[in-house]
């Protein structure tokens, strides 16, 4: 595996959802669950690689924070858990359309340097990232459901520079349509 030493465009779970996700990571991917807080990957895996870790927080949230004030909160669900693009790492997707497509969009457009990605977008909540797991635990996974809405209402900015764990950046709140006149 590849080390990773980039800047992620996160949104954090609602504590819930969160808490429910964490208690998974911890039964099939202890590692996974010391590191970042649970949380849908919106740019570094895919659509959009990291960015660069060079590229200064003054510099992403001048760029990041008119996004962030345009968009409003998202309700989001999950869909039933997969392997990730052909890969032993499994996932919670979300539907890559709609409000959530349009965030990415404007994220990945905004003249950050991001990387490359191998995959296309495909939002989504890591289950089992590190942890190589037998076929039993596979099938467990892959029986995890987690149908109730969710609201995303921040977007977060994490270094991620493996195996250290991943460092907070930057936070912008999602507050689009929330202006009163």
């Amino acid at each position: 595996m590849q080390l990773l030493n980039g800047i992620f465009i996160l949104a954090e779970l609602p504590s819930e959802i969160a808490l429910r996700v964490r208690e998974i990571n911890e039964r099939y991917d202890p590692k996974l669950a010391r590191y970042r807080p649970p949380h849908i990957t919106l740019t570094g895996s895919s659509g959009a690689g990291p960015i660069p870790p060079s590229a200064s927080v003054d510099e992403m949230r001048l760029k990041l924070e008119p996004i962030a004030a345009a968009t409003p909160p998202l309700t989001l669900s999950f869909r039933p858990p997969e392997r990730f693009m052909q890969t032993d790492i499994i996932v919670l997707p979300i539907t890559p359309h709609g409000p959530i497509r349009v965030l990415h969009d404007r994220l990945i457009t905004t003249g950050l340097p991001f990387t490359r990605s191998r995959y296309t977008f495909s939002p989504h909540c890591t289950l089992s990232l590190y942890q190589s797991l037998d076929s039993k635990s596979i099938r467990e996974l892959l029986k995890t459901r987690i149908p109730e809405p969710f609201v995303i209402s921040a977007i977060q900015l994490y270094h991620t520079r493996d195996p250290q764990p991943s460092r907070k950046l930057l936070e912008l709140p999602l507050t689009g349509g929330s202006k009163k006149d």
